[in-house]
């Protein structure tokens, strides 16, 4: 076979479909931004379980989307609770 047959060939259309659907769409823009009222806040667990995941790891910005100034203040938020206390350093699965 030949290199030029190589690049030839291509997946399947569904092989293609099934792999589109497997990735994770986020929000375009920032919420933090969007709605100023948001205050992100080590005392607010509520808000910040939402951006943690099951496991304890704080979610990246491609999949909560916000800016890298809220996520930094995200991630110093998700920090300072575990430290009181307020959030587990390890989700419940792997306990």
């Amino acid at each position: 076979m030949t290199t030029y047959e190589r690049y030839e060939r291509r997946r399947p259309q569904k092989q293609k479909e099934e792999q589109q659907q497997q990735r994770f769409l986020r929000p375009r823009n920032c919420r933090f931004c969007a709605d100023s009222k948001i205050v992100i806040d080590y005392k607010n667990t509520e808000l910040l379980q939402g951006l943690v995941y099951e496991d304890g790891k704080i979610r990246p910005r491609r999949q909560t989307g916000s800016c890298a100034k809220h996520q930094r203040e995200v991630t110093q938020a998700v920090k300072r609770a575990r430290h009181i206390a307020l959030l587990p350093f390890v989700g419940e699965i792997l306990r």
